[in-house]
C-alpha cells in the first residue's frame, strides 16, 4: 500500500468531507487578511454597501465524466455559482467564466458545453459578463476545467449559523441525484435518475426571507452540510429516517458501491432551517417548484446531528471521512 504522509495532498482533500474542512482551515490560518469582507467561511463573502450587501463567490469544476444524464460540466458550473449566491439571500447579477482546455479537445463538445451554459443563463436571468480561455498541452490537464465567479446583491444575508431551536429542517427536493447520474455514467450503471442540477435563484427569491439558515448540499452531501449548520448554529439537529429525501434508486446505488448516500452531492437542491410560524408557507411555495420538498427533521437544544431510526434509536451523523467520490463537481 502506498504510504501517504501529512505533507501530501490526496483526493480526500477535495472531497468536501472532513479532510477538505481541515485543509481549508489550514489555508485560512495563512490567509488572515479579510479587509472589510464578512462571511468569508460561508458559501460566499459579503461586503457591506450600506443599504445593500454585495455578495461574491467562486468555484472550480473538474467533473468526470463531463457529460452525464441531465447535464454537463457547463451546466453545473453556472448552476453552482448561481446557487452559492442564492443560498446566501443574494440576487445574482453576473458571472465570470474561465475555461482551461486540453489540446485536442473536441470543438463540438466545447460548443455543447457553452450552449448548456447559455441555456441556464437565459433561464435564470443571470448573464455571463466576462471570462478567459486558456489551452494547455495534451496531457497537462484532463480534458477541461471551468472556473466561475459571481456577484449578487442582498438586503438580508442568510447565514449558515442562523438555525434556531424549534426550527424545522426542510429539503427542497430529493437529494443525491447528481451523484447518481455521474456515477451511473462512470460505471455504466443503468438508471432513470438524472442529475438534479438546476439554478435555485427563482425559488430562493420567494422563500429566502423566511429562512434562518440555508445550504446547497454539493460536495459532502447532506451530512457535511447539515453538520456545518448545526455546529455553526450551536444547535442539535435530529433527522427522521422515515422522512429521508432519497429515492430508492439512490439508496440502491449507494449500497451497491458501499458509499454512504448521506455524502451524495446535489447541484440543484438546498436544505434550510425554518421557524414553525413560516414552515407551512415555505413548503407551499417550494412545492410549486418541486413536489418532493418536505420537512426532514428539526433543531433542538444541544449539539451534533442525529438520525432517528425507524426503531426509535438515535444514530450520530458526522462530517464524511475517508475515501469519498472524487471529481463529482
Amino acid at each position: 500500500m502506498k504510504k501517504v504522509d501529512n505533507l501530501t495532498i490526496t483526493l480526500d482533500h477535495g472531497s468536501g468531507g472532513y479532510a477538505s474542512w481541515e485543509l481549508l482551515k489550514e489555508i485560512r490560518q495563512i490567509l488572515k487578511f479579510k479587509g472589510k469582507w464578512q462571511n468569508t467561511e460561508d458559501d460566499a463573502a459579503v461586503f457591506d454597501l450600506g443599504t445593500e450587501k454585495l455578495v461574491f463567490t467562486t468555484d472550480a469544476f473538474i467533473i468526470d465524466p463531463i457529460f452525464f444524464q441531465g447535464g454537463d460540466i457547463g451546466k453545473i458550473a453556472i448552476c453552482g455559482t448561481i446557487n452559492d449566491l442564492s443560498v446566501m439571500g443574494a440576487k445574482p447579477l453576473g458571472i465570470s467564466l474561465s475555461i482551461v482546455i486540453e489540446e485536442g479537445f473536441s470543438r463540438i463538445d466545447l460548443m455543447k458545453i457553452i450552449s448548456s451554459i447559455n441555456k441556464i443563463s437565459f433561464q435564470s436571468g443571470v448573464p455571463i459578463v466576462t471570462g478567459d480561455t486558456k489551452v494547455l498541452e495534451k496531457g497537462k490537464i484532463d480534458k477541461i476545467e471551468i472556473t466561475t465567479a459571481g456577484t449578487g446583491l442582498a438586503k438580508r444575508i442568510i447565514q449558515n449559523n442562523g438555525a434556531m431551536i424549534g426550527d424545522s429542517i426542510i429539503a427542497s427536493g430529493d437529494l443525491g441525484e447528481h451523484t447518481v447520474a455521474v456515477l451511473s455514467k462512470r460505471f455504466n450503471y443503468q438508471t432513470n435518475i438524472k442529475s438534479d442540477s438546476k439554478p435555485l435563484n427563482q425559488e430562493l427569491e420567494l422563500v429566502g426571507k423566511y429562512l434562518n439558515a440555508c445550504k446547497d448540499p454539493t460536495r459532502g452531501g447532506l451530512s457535511a452540510n447539515i453538520v456545518e449548520i448545526a455546529k455553526k448554529s450551536k444547535v442539535k439537529i435530529i433527522l427522521d429516517e422515515k422522512l429521508l429525501p432519497y429515492k430508492k434508486e439512490t439508496i440502491a446505488l449507494s449500497e451497491l458501491l458501499g458509499i454512504d448516500f448521506f455524502s451524495f452531492a446535489s447541484e440543484g437542491r438546498f436544505i434550510s432551517s425554518v421557524s414553525s410560524k413560516n414552515v407551512n408557507k415555505v413548503l407551499k411555495i417550494l412545492k410549486k417548484f418541486n413536489q418532493e420538498a418536505k420537512i426532514i427533521g428539526r433543531a433542538e437544544k444541544g449539539e451534533g446531528v442525529f438520525l432517528k431510526t425507524r426503531l426509535g434509536s438515535f444514530r450520530p451523523i458526522e462530517m464524511p471521512r475517508g475515501k469519498l467520490i472524487p471529481r463529482i463537481c
